[in-house]
């Protein structure tokens, strides 16, 4: 039962520290858009607003961390699995966001 217990503990660290890395990555995409003056540009504001919307998701994915958290049993009831589920895949979603912006950014540079 402790090992199921380390477990899921270490997966919901494992999700926390990915989603402070996205968050970095995303923060750092957007200075670069401000400080190369891209953000002006049309290109450029939808890749802002890109970054928002990933920053909104990253938000989403921070509160059902914490919901998983909170939940008595995590490895043991469907509650965590489709909680783990949405936020694997708004991480997707932001990574995916993300690239795009990197991917213009280094084009730009």
């Amino acid at each position: 039962m402790d090992i199921a217990r380390a477990r899921e503990a270490r997966r919901l660290r494992d999700f926390q520290a990915r989603c402070r890395t996205v968050a970095e990555v995303n923060r750092g995409a957007l200075g670069r858009l401000f400080q190369t003056g891209l953000i002006f540009t049309r290109q450029g504001a939808r890749l802002g607003r890109d970054l928002l919307l990933a920053h909104q998701h990253l938000l989403r994915v921070s509160e059902l961390l914490s919901r998983i958290g909170e939940l008595p049993d995590p490895g043991g009831d469907g509650d965590a699995a489709a909680l783990y589920e949405e936020a694997q895949a708004l991480l997707a979603r932001t990574t995916e966001l993300a690239a795009r912006c990197s991917v213009v950014l280094a084009r730009g540079s």
